[in-house]
């Protein structure tokens, strides 16, 4: 089983629904949306 195919399992568990969930709560914040900015902003910067 590879790695991918584990990751679709979990997800399709009860404790698998319940992260998805929290990862959308947790991505609605606009503190974490401006976190995540910031993070791939300096990720895209050191790639050129």
């Amino acid at each position: 089983m590879t790695l991918i195919d584990r990751v679709r399992a979990y997800l399709r568990t009860p404790q698998g629904k319940q992260t998805i969930e929290k990862a959308k709560r947790m991505a609605r914040d606009p503190r974490n949306q401006h976190k995540a900015r910031r993070f791939l902003d300096r990720f895209r910067s050191r790639r050129h």
